[in-house]
């Protein structure tokens, strides 16, 4: 994607906008991108005046059981409570069709959204905005709705068929972990090497031991960063489940911690998240003095994802960064064992 022409480019929009127009109730205009990452994601300007989402799923990450998945507990959750993105259904009533589109390696997944009103948060490489609230009125609102969501979650039935990947002892330090051996990094050094296998090691054995019970593991949203809530007012609206698994919730809490570590408004950013989750959800100190393990197993998953995606540019600058950020916050830990 990063590498197409203008040409390219317009031939590609021109085929979105044919899909959507053949396979949703819509009449597309137009068609920007917003995000082109791991998924694809476009707005898409209708003809009459409104706009929607069209997310083009990277190939093989979700199975469409998965997929299938994803919306149905985004529905439980929207009936819980919990404002989420709504899917327009395409014109033979699925929440995704399967497609080939040129330019796109092999079969793509492609769904639709209503569109959401608001700003993102932030982003990592901009960090926080706070031109409107407080770094504390932020987290402490995020920490509220990551309560809700495993209120929810810790509750819900889910159906039988139901199919998500798990950031569990195996997810995060298994000899395969969901997001990529992350000590096989080609950039580290043989020193980061060795804290890396010892800091899979330790969290293998720390993580079984603080156990799945349904207090402190359930579904989780898994990518609570600021790019993935919108504000609008004093609204916060989580997008992008593209993530969601079963998980810990404070590698929850974590997630939504982990790139502002070395701030100078991480203490308040972090207080102010518990603060919040304790308001709607009880969170033990036993539990919290487990964080740092989380933040360091949060690290290691952007290890592994840089790992694997060796020849994307856009990934591989961000090597240095989250080196940098994963050894901090595995030292931390592992100086605590």
């Amino acid at each position: 994607m990063g590498s197409r022409q203008a040409v390219d480019q317009t031939n590609l929009f021109q085929e979105l906008a044919a899909l959507v127009a053949a396979r949703w109730p819509l009449e597309p205009a137009s068609i920007q991108p917003i995000k082109v990452r791991e998924n694809a994601v476009f707005a898409v300007h209708l003809r009459d005046g409104a706009k929607v989402v069209m997310r083009v799923h990277r190939r093989g990450y979700h199975s469409d059981a998965a997929l299938h998945s994803e919306c149905t507990w985004m529905r439980a959750l929207a009936d819980f409570g919990i404002d989420v993105p709504r899917h327009v259904l395409s014109n033979t009533g699925n929440s995704f069709e399967s497609v080939h589109i040129e330019g796109f390696e092999g079969e793509r997944q492609v769904d639709v959204f209503h569109w959401i009103q608001g700003q993102q948060l932030g982003s990592v490489e901009g960090g926080v905005d706070t031109s409107a609230r407080s770094i504390g009125d932020i987290y402490r609102e995020v920490g509220r709705l990551a309560g809700r969501v495993h209120n929810h979650s810790c509750t819900w039935a889910a159906p039988a068929n139901f199919k998500r990947h798990a950031w569990d002892v195996a997810g995060l330090a298994g000899d395969n972990p969901l997001w990529g051996c992350f000590w096989e990094l080609a950039a580290l050094s043989g020193a980061q090497r060795a804290l890396f296998m010892r800091l899979k090691q330790t969290l293998w054995r720390d993580l079984n031991e603080f156990g799945t019970t349904a207090d402190r593991y359930s579904l989780i949203h898994a990518d609570l960063v600021p790019e993935n809530i919108l504000v609008d007012g004093t609204h916060l609206q989580v997008i992008d489940f593209d993530d969601a698994g079963f998980g810990w919730h404070l590698f929850e809490l974590a997630t939504s911690l982990y790139f502002i570590r070395r701030e100078p408004v991480y203490q308040e950013a972090r207080d102010a998240l518990i603060e919040g989750y304790r308001q709607v959800r009880p969170l033990p100190e036993a539990h919290l003095a487990r964080l740092p393990m989380f933040l360091a197993a949060r690290g290691s998953t952007y290890l592994g994802w840089v790992h694997t995606r060796r020849d994307e540019p856009a990934a591989q600058e961000m090597v240095p960064q989250l080196i940098e950020f994963a050894v901090a916050a595995a030292e931390d830990y592992l100086r605590a064992m």
